[in-house]
């Protein structure tokens, strides 16, 4: 069988950029997105929001859907940063939102700046899981909400990889597993307290017939997500 080139994540999205879609679209995206609105606050007004690696802007949008006005989205990518800037035309009126490409490790933004900090299947894209919640610890304020999701420890241990197409050429992403270990010491570091974990698995019902995919998929988890708070002191 044919192995996909592995890229790392900035030369990945410079070329998925082009027609990755402001929404969940794979199975997977949309069991890992369900997970990640239920364990989201159902109304963000008056709230400061950071999507940090936000990609073309799918959880900025919910953010919005949700009564958020004050949004900050961050990614590592130029190209997907260009795709989130369609957001602006469909902001609501006195909305304030900023586009900045950072870093997970290095944000640029302010200590202590966000009330609720969100990172969709992001994470993985970097090595050091404590280096991230560190940070995201910093740029949360004093009791901040923080929902993270990443790809299951499961899926690596089965060979999945994500992959794209662009051009005609099957890609894979770069991803580093962080095992429930990682997550609980990374924690313990910055400062946070895992407040409910979701382990959701895939729909039936969202998957195209005829489509290929390994069966085992329908078993087992497919994402992990956190819902973290940081501590006050």
């Amino acid at each position: 069988m044919f192995a996909a080139p592995v890229l790392d994540p900035a030369p990945a999205y410079a070329l998925w950029a082009a027609s990755y879609p402001a929404h969940a679209h794979n199975p997977l995206m949309q069991a890992e997105e369900r997970a990640m609105l239920a364990l989201m606050p159902t109304r963000l007004d008056g709230l400061h929001v950071v999507d940090a690696g936000c990609g073309s802007g799918r959880y900025l949008r919910h953010a919005m859907q949700r009564g958020a006005m004050t949004l900050v989205g961050v990614d590592l990518s130029a190209p997907m940063l260009t795709r989130a800037a369609a957001l602006f035309d469909d902001a609501p009126p006195g909305a304030r939102m900023a586009l900045a490409q950072g870093d997970l490790a290095a944000l640029p933004l302010p200590e202590g700046s966000a009330d609720l900090l969100l990172c969709g299947l992001a994470v993985g894209h970097v090595v050091d899981l404590a280096s991230v919640l560190y940070e995201f610890a910093r740029v949360s304020r004093p009791g901040a909400t923080l929902v993270i999701s990443d790809f299951h420890p499961v899926g690596a241990a089965l060979g999945w990889q994500r992959n794209f197409q662009a051009g005609g050429q099957r890609y894979a992403v770069r991803h580093t597993t962080h095992y429930y270990s990682h997550w609980h010491a990374a924690c313990l570091r910055a400062g946070l307290v895992i407040d409910a974990v979701a382990e959701p698995m895939l729909d039936p019902a969202d998957i195209p017939a005829g489509a290929r995919f390994d069966p085992v998929a329908l078993d087992v988890p497919v994402a992990l997500v956190m819902r973290l708070r940081r501590l006050a002191t």
